[in-house]
Parts: structure tokens; sequence; C-alpha cells
């Protein structure tokens, strides 16, 4: 299955106590409770953004998952290959 990454424009997300990251996480999985292809992997917080890993079957199944849970997908991005530093010696 595809992997994409989702850039959202949080202002202020860097700043979010416990309670604010697990409200999301709980909106989140709620919409992908209603989305069986669409699958969460990680996120990263920086301060004014989130980048999202998801695995889906294509980039719309990622927009659908952002309106319906009322967040931004201001990018995504479908990742074409990764590498690590593990691929290619040390």
């Amino acid at each position: 299955m595809p992997r994409f990454i989702i850039e959202r424009d949080i202002p202020q997300a860097g700043s979010w106590s416990d309670d604010e990251a697990h409200a999301v996480t709980q909106k989140s999985e709620a919409v992908l409770a209603g989305l069986p292809d669409v699958r969460w992997q990680l996120s990263y917080i920086s301060d004014d953004k989130l980048y999202c890993v998801y695995d889906a079957p294509d980039a719309q199944s990622i927009v659908e998952h952002a309106e319906r849970g009322g967040f931004p997908a201001n990018k995504v991005s479908e990742v074409r290959r990764i590498i690590d530093r593990t691929a290619y010696g040390k």
C-alpha cells in the first residue's frame, strides 16, 4: 500500500499539552474507524506543523480523512523511496 507524508499547518502545535495531543489522536482514530483502508503510522510535531505518516490506497483517502476530522492536510506527498543509514553502509 502506498505511504504518504502529510504536512498539517497547525499554529502552536508544538506547545500542545499531553491532553491536547491525546484529544487530537482520539479524533483521528475515530475518523480512521470509518476508513478501514487508511492507517496512521506516526506523527512528528514541530512548532507550527504536524508531519504525519499514513498508509492509504491514494492521496484522496488522506484528504477525506482530513476533511472528516476537521484538520488540515496542507500538503500530501507520496513516498517514492525510503532510505536509511543501514541501506548503504555506515
